[in-house]
């Protein structure tokens, strides 16, 4: 295989650069951790868990993950309202990749 020279090749054409705009940012990737290691979770557990996120922050990073089908939002119809989050089959498909990180992570922890 040939190597593609720097001055023709494109980055955000990347399957990398796709994979990480995805789950780019601060929280997206302890969210998913999260729901990986405790789903179903709902969204007050999951603040208490990231401890110093705003409501506004949160929602807005769930919905963003909804909406790349990597986590589902599901809703109880009962008062008052109980809304529950889990991992997507897609969801699901990246755990593979941030157990590597976790692992990482552990292994060069100073």
């Amino acid at each position: 295989m040939q190597k593609q020279l720097i001055e023709e090749a494109d980055y955000y054409s990347t399957g990398y650069s796709y994979a990480l705009s995805l789950i780019s940012g601060k929280y997206k990737p302890a969210i998913l951790y999260c729901l990986m290691e405790y789903e179903p979770v709902r969204f007050n557990e999951m603040q208490r868990y990231l401890k110093k996120i705003a409501d506004k922050t949160l929602s807005q990073n769930l919905k963003e993950l909804e909406a790349d089908d990597l986590i589902v939002r599901t809703v109880y119809p009962q008062i008052p309202p109980k809304v529950e989050y889990s991992l997507t089959e897609r969801g699901h498909s990246l755990v593979k990749v941030l157990d590597k990180l976790c692992d990482w992570g552990n292994e060069n922890r100073r």
